[in-house]
């Protein structure tokens, strides 16, 4: 399939990757000469040096016959109207990132329908809605949604002193009186889509999936911190921040922002009047502990340098801060946030790699299911999907004992309304269902590639 994408900087160039594994064809659009020479020798991509919204440029990239067009530049007008242009001449769908809070209100669905845009995508809202998702539970490390927020896969990490340490999975279900399902296990490098004699050790990082209710029964039997968040610090006053911020107060929280630049710290101010917004250098350690780091419930690093997150959300974990999450973009620094202890981490530009990821996924499907969410885990070792099954679903109304799964793939959940399944054998798949599939080493396109067409004897 081919694909356009417009804007290289760290968000592009994640996207173009992404995509150039999944086997599209991809052209690459950037004005800066230096960056499209660079994509050049890396890449086995066409790329071009230009400007997104000249018609030239994108007839020269074959705007005509593209599949999708995707514009991710760091101006939100220009993604708009490259996106625009490119519809009129010929391409079939259109995503512009527009991250701007005055785009993203009641004015961002007018928008949408004028430029005929297929999707808007906002990181920074998206992140901060993860980022809160984080906060109201944190005993989990991540959390990742399906069907409208509604089913929720809950990573964890085993201590030293878990209950599960050395327990058979089959063992865990009878012990706790609670439904959730273990989906995948990361141990160091390795991961696992386990079967029942599968056993737990500590370290090992965990997804469950389970309703909320259900989840938080799991956490209370395991004693696993249950403390609601009230109180927030965030360093970096980013947009990220103030959608987080949003969120929070509107949920009763109190939320204190740091920033060394005075004039975003007025404009956050004014735009936030019941957050606490400190003109300081939140990289002082003398700061923090004068602003109350040893008094808060969670604290957020939201800068825009990894490193400087990470050392950040080190020292607060060092204080004991029950909850602290970093942003950290760089894929090599995510092992070593890690291995400092950091083990809640937030990355805007994997988020809209995943979503371009399941968009283009979706486009390629004619099947009997489509692509509703998608999630790559362990730096894309496995991923995590919600399917949609409809009526043309050959594998409906059988009990899932007797279908023939493949291997390193499990049946994490069965969305039925507003009905929840844990499913066993004994479930079935109805047309309507939205079913979440976790996969290693594959990329399914559809529900039906979890099924082995030659069963082993």
């Amino acid at each position: 399939m081919k694909i356009i994408i417009i804007g290289c900087g760290k968000v592009g160039v994640t996207v173009l990757k992404s995509l150039l594994s999944e086997g599209h064809d991809v052209v690459a659009i950037d004005q800066n000469p230096d960056v499209i020479e660079e994509l050049s020798a890396l890449y086995d991509a066409m790329c071009i040096v230009g400007n997104g919204a000249d018609s030239d440029v994108l007839e020269e990239a074959g705007t005509s016959d593209a599949e999708l067009v995707v514009a991710v530049t760091g101006v939100d007008e220009l993604n708009m109207l490259s996106c625009f242009l490119a519809r009129k001449l010929g391409a079939k769908h259109t995503i512009a990132r527009i991250r701007n809070p005055e785009y993203n209100d009641k004015s961002l669905g007018f928008l949408k329908d004028q430029l005929e845009l297929s999707m808007t995508l906002n990181p920074d809202l998206l992140a901060a809605e993860e980022l809160y998702n984080m906060l109201r539970l944190p005993a989990a490390l991540n959390i990742e949604t399906f069907s409208g927020r509604n089913f929720e896969m809950i990573e964890l990490k085993l201590r030293p002193d878990s209950p599960l340490d050395g327990m058979k999975l089959m063992e865990i279900r009878k012990k706790f009186d609670a439904k959730f399902l273990v989906c995948t296990v990361m141990r160091d490098e390795d991961i696992f889509i386990p079967n029942g004699n599968f056993v737990l050790k500590s370290g090992d990082r965990i997804n469950i999936t389970a309703q909320r209710t259900e989840a938080m029964k799991f956490f209370g039997m395991m004693g696993l911190n249950q403390k609601e968040t009230r109180s927030v610090m965030i360093i970096g006053a980013s947009r990220i921040a103030f959608y987080l911020a949003k969120h929070l107060l509107t949920a009763g929280c109190s939320v204190k922002i740091i920033d060394k630049d005075r004039e975003i710290c007025e404009k956050v101010s004014a735009l936030l009047p019941q957050a606490i917004v400190i003109h300081g250098d939140g990289a002082k350690q003398e700061i923090l502990l004068e602003e109350g780091l040893l008094d808060t419930d969670a604290f957020v690093t939201l800068t825009g340098m990894d490193e400087e997150n990470i050392l950040l959300a080190f020292f607060a974990a060092s204080h004991n801060v029950p909850k602290v999450i970093s942003k950290v973009n760089k894929p090599e620094l995510m092992n070593i946030a890690q291995t400092l202890g950091i083990d809640s981490i937030i990355s805007p530009i994997k988020i809209v790699s995943d979503i371009h990821t399941r968009y283009a996924r979706a486009l390629e499907n004619s099947l009997g299911s489509s692509v509703e969410t998608l999630y790559k885990l362990a730096d894309g070792k496995a991923e995590a999907l919600e399917f949609f099954a409809n009526s043309e679903f050959e594998y409906c109304n059988i009990p899932l004992k007797e279908l023939h799964i493949n291997k390193n793939t499990l049946i994490g959940g069965i969305i039925r309304g507003r009905k929840n399944i844990i499913p066993n054998g004994d479930d079935i798949i109805l047309p309507g269902d939205r079913v979440v599939i976790i996969a290693e080493g594959a990329k399914l396109k559809d529900l039906a590639d979890i099924i082995d067409k030659q069963p082993r004897q």
